[in-house]
């Protein structure tokens, strides 16, 4: 969807309601591909504030992600409000209002820029997750193993060996 400038800062248009769902694309992130297991959906509003275009959404979705620590993949819901402000207006560029240059807003990349910026750093299934064993590899969420889990550091590995097990 895509939001014209001219048509908000005229007179006769100052507001315009946002309803929109779409496929997301599979992107990359942080070297992990992220995909969407449903549509995007966008609920809001854009409203038009002298030289600048505030749009005020609701972005909700369910992505599909990998877990940092067991590796299993699991689904993540998306469920943000967005505000954000817009201006063609080189005079009022700043931190809090971003400059576009045209006199076109595409509601489908500014939406996507938000879910990319409230994915978490560390991307757990769950906060109890016990990860992987770090000597056969299981899952600890699934299966017991049987290997010795020493937490040792290795800088005094040496002491564990001359005293022995």
């Amino acid at each position: 969807m895509v939001i014209n400038f001219s048509d908000l800062l005229s007179k006769k248009n100052r507001k315009k309601q946002i309803s929109l769902s779409f496929e997301l694309e599979p992107f990359e992130f942080e070297g992990e591909e992220i995909r969407a297991v449903e549509k995007v959906y966008v609920e809001g509003v854009a409203i038009s504030e002298n030289d600048v275009i505030v749009i005020n959404a609701s972005i909700k979705t369910k992505l599909k992600l990998n877990c940092s620590r067991c590796l299993d993949t699991f689904i993540y819901p998306i469920d943000i409000d967005i505000e954000e402000r817009f201006t063609n207006n080189k005079e009022l560029d700043s931190e809090e209002i971003m400059f576009v240059d045209g006199d076109t807003l595409d509601i489908t990349e500014i939406t996507e820029n938000s879910i990319i910026s409230t994915l978490p750093i560390k991307r757990l299934c769950k906060e109890d997750c016990k990860g992987l064993c770090s000597q056969c590899g299981a899952n600890k969420n699934v299966e017991n193993c049987s290997c010795l889990d020493y937490d040792v550091d290795v800088r005094l590995a040496k002491l564990r060996e001359l005293f022995g097990e």
